[in-house]
């Protein structure tokens, strides 16, 4: 390992093709908060006055707004009963619990779709509800939504409503196809509603012009969380007995990305201590095989370690003709969820790692090849986006790969594969750029597409992709701002090492959960050098790991980690001075907790 970490750049880059140099980024410092009404936040609350202006940045400017913020609680909590059609929902599901109907959850493949459709079928169980199915479409060949195979299954078994979760908004016609087979829906859905809306028994979704919930942002998840808290609340359940499903929902907030605010804050901040104290059989099988058993699990803990995990059994293709294998795509990941038996859910876990190995390796593989396939055409790289199709990549990876593009060439990226006769893919965004807008421009050209403003899916013909490609690409040409090319570090503030205190770190920990409209704040730190010596670690020498010391009174050292940086090693091991930007972490090491600073970027002093 000393002589692996010692090696200078060219075998770094001779051993891995997949590290190259950094695009350079701006740094842009985010406007300071009043001086006069930082002051008397700090002093009212006892805080430093860095924390202070970062409350007062996130437009908590009163020390009643900064109380509750710190202070979650579940009685905050909205009304159920605010969403429209909640009502009829809950009606529906009484009429099915006290006549004994079949009742089948169906729900998403992805982590959103599958912790809901665990959430609900968990409370319908435990409410002593035995006539009880759950069904999560195959991504292959079923893709996204409510599927006519899926409908056809309900009825074959018997079941007289579907209680659909993160998927439905737009299923108008297949919602009148289950009618005319027997069949009623509740959507429970939180993606824009088109212009028309199913007709369901209900359709839950704050997201819907003529519903006035308090808050928009919940996940799929969510939503059917709040389907079941108006259950309770009208059968005179306590909250007690529902607050154990709050792991789940805290696993669909992170994955799913959804804003940290308002409801979403209160119900991940009693997730994140149901997850670390109590989790689940299901979930704690996966936090022991992620090694997170030994310390405090965060949000980005479920968003790199926990949630992937859980995606992959939905991404994997497996084969449908060995009547011998384990349970296989989202089923397996729901089955995994819902399992009470310790033993069993370490069997499940096991599978679902074991997914999540193989997901790696093949996407590692394909980002290689588009990596590759973007050097050999320079042209492409002269684009201000990118659209690349592979007739043979795997559909359930081609998003990961469209996010590892990014990463490289920052610019918005389109990936397809070939899919049952048709071409489907992924897309992602970078900040600032409206990509649905850009895959609405060729809807003509699309059989069907979905998403948001930073990720989207479609499916066109084949004889589409080339057309595709190049309006897509005009219309990026045209509508991008130059600015949004260049990956950008937004700083909070800068601050000393010698801030960094114990008392900083347990106020600073208070501000979690981080996320979406909650980001873990940045700060900005000038003139630091190494002390003692600068390491490439991992294995393949790609993450800068060094100790920094700034030179003001008092002198302080601490304990940094560049992850995907090497390039700076030569000039960082010199001890020539540099500025980095950074954010503030626990370390857990064989039992140790250190303060660890996570650099985002470092520039190099040059005079």
């Amino acid at each position: 390992r000393d002589a692996q970490e010692s090696r200078g750049l060219g075998d770094v880059y001779k051993r891995q093709k997949l590290i190259r140099m950094p695009i350079e980024k701006r740094w842009v410092v985010k406007p300071q908060g009043n001086p006069e009404a930082v002051a008397a936040m700090a002093a009212a609350l006892g805080i430093a006055p860095v924390l202070a202006n970062l409350l007062v940045q996130r437009g908590i400017d009163t020390v009643e707004k900064a109380r509750k913020f710190f202070n979650p609680h579940l009685s905050d909590l909205h009304d159920p009963f605010l969403m429209k059609d909640m009502d009829r929902a809950v009606e529906r599901v009484e009429r099915a619990v006290r006549d004994h109907e079949k009742i089948m959850v169906y729900g998403d493949y992805d982590v959103d779709g599958t912790t809901a459709v665990a959430l609900v079928y968990k409370f319908l169980r435990h409410i002593g509800h035995k006539n009880l199915m759950f069904y999560i479409p195959d991504r292959y060949t079923e893709g996204y939504g409510i599927s006519i195979k899926g409908i056809d299954h309900a009825v074959r078994k018997g079941a007289t409503l579907i209680i659909a979760l993160d998927c439905g908004i737009k299923a108008m016609e297949k919602v009148v196809y289950a009618k005319n087979r027997g069949v009623d829906f509740i959507i429970c859905d939180h993606h824009l509603p088109a212009g028309e809306i199913p007709a369901a028994v209900a359709v839950l979704d704050a997201k819907r012009a003529d519903c006035s919930y308090p808050f928009d942002e919940l996940s799929g998840c969510g939503v059917g969380f709040k389907l079941v808290q108006a259950y309770a609340q009208k059968n005179r359940i306590p909250f007690s007995e529902i607050e154990p499903l709050l792991d789940l929902l805290v696993v669909s907030i992170a994955s799913d990305i959804v804003p940290l605010t308002g409801e979403n804050r209160i119900l991940a901040h009693y997730g994140l201590s149901r997850l670390n104290n109590n989790p689940s059989k299901g979930l704690l099988s996966i936090i022991k095989i992620c090694g997170l058993d030994k310390h405090s699990i965060t949000i980005d803990d479920i968003v790199f370690k926990i949630g992937p995990r859980i995606n992959a059994a939905g991404r994997m293709r497996m084969d449908e003709n060995d009547e011998n294998a384990a349970p296989s795509g989202g089923h397996a990941a729901v089955n995994l969820l819902i399992e009470g038996d310790e033993l069993q859910a370490e069997e499940f876990g096991s599978v679902i790692d074991a997914f999540n190995q193989d997901r790696k390796c093949i996407d590692r593989s394909v980002t290689q090849e588009a990596h590759d396939f973007i050097e050999r055409n320079p042209e492409m790289k002269r684009l201000k986006s990118t659209v690349i199709y592979n007739p043979r990549w795997m559909k359930g990876i081609v998003g990961i790969v469209a996010s590892r593009l990014i990463e490289t060439y920052y610019r918005p990226t389109v990936v397809l594969t070939m899919s049952n006769g048709f071409v489907t893919g992924s897309a992602r965004s970078v900040p600032g750029f409206d990509l649905y807008q850009a895959v609405e421009s060729c809807a003509d050209l699309l059989e069907n597409f979905g998403g948001h403003m930073y990720a989207a899916g479609m499916t066109m013909r084949p004889e589409n992709v080339e057309e595709f490609t190049r309006r897509f690409n005009a219309y990026v040409e045209r509508n991008i701002d130059p600015e949004m090319l260049l990956p950008q570090v937004e700083i909070d503030s800068d601050l000393l090492f010698s801030e960094i205190t114990p008392q900083f770190r347990r106020d600073l920990n208070r501000f979690q959960p981080f996320g979406p409209g909650n980001a873990a704040p940045v700060f900005v730190t000038y003139g630091a050098s190494c002390h003692g010596e600068a390491k490439l670690v991992g294995m393949d020498c790609e993450h800068l790991r060094m100790d920094l010391m700034q030179r003001q009174k008092p002198n302080t050292t601490i304990q940094t980690i560049a992850f995907q940086q090497p390039t700076h090693y030569e000039w960082v091991r010199s001890g020539r001075p540099v500025d980095v930007c950074y954010q503030i972490v626990e370390n857990h090491y064989r039992g140790t907790v250190t303060t660890q600073l996570r650099i985002k970027d470092i520039k190099p002093v040059l005079k």
